[in-house]
């Protein structure tokens, strides 16, 4: 058994690329358009599986836009997506300037939880050990739910 991919539907194409791409920092490895059933998919990978993703060898998220739906209710029902980085301030400070909410910081260096525009929750650990807690991120209070 190998984990492929988690299936986010998002509403908004361009919104949802801007936060998983350019936020968040996944890469689209492959795109694929159903006129027939109306339907978008565009898997994602994170820049060190872009490689082993498109042999379909690293797991991927797949974001599947309907044409004609574009409410969902329950983007929490699954849990979170999870991706490690290499350097957690950087990133949510990044992020945070972009405009992301940042709903748990991270406050001991370790871990974080953002939103993406279709309300799902992602978790962001930090490679290897945890880096020194520093501020802001310290005096930094949770926002909203995770």
């Amino acid at each position: 058994m190998r984990y492929l991919h988690t299936m986010v539907r998002v509403a908004n194409v361009e919104k949802s690329l801007d936060f998983y791409c350019n936020q968040l920092g996944l890469v689209e490895v492959r795109r694929t358009e159903n006129e027939k059933a109306r339907y978008t998919l565009i898997f994602l990978a994170a820049p060190e599986d872009v490689e082993a993703a498109k042999a379909s060898r690293a797991p991927l998220v797949e974001l599947t836009f309907n044409w004609d739906e574009h409410d969902y209710a329950g983007g929490r029902n699954f849990g979170h997506l999870a991706y490690q980085v290499d350097d957690i301030y950087a990133i949510c400070e990044r992020m945070m300037k972009a405009g992301v909410v940042i709903n748990r910081p991270p406050r001991e260096g370790r871990m974080a939880f953002v939103r993406s525009p279709d309300n799902i929750s992602i978790e962001l650990l930090q490679k290897g050990e945890g880096l020194p807690p520093r501020e802001p991120w310290i005096s930094m209070p949770n926002t909203g739910v995770w």
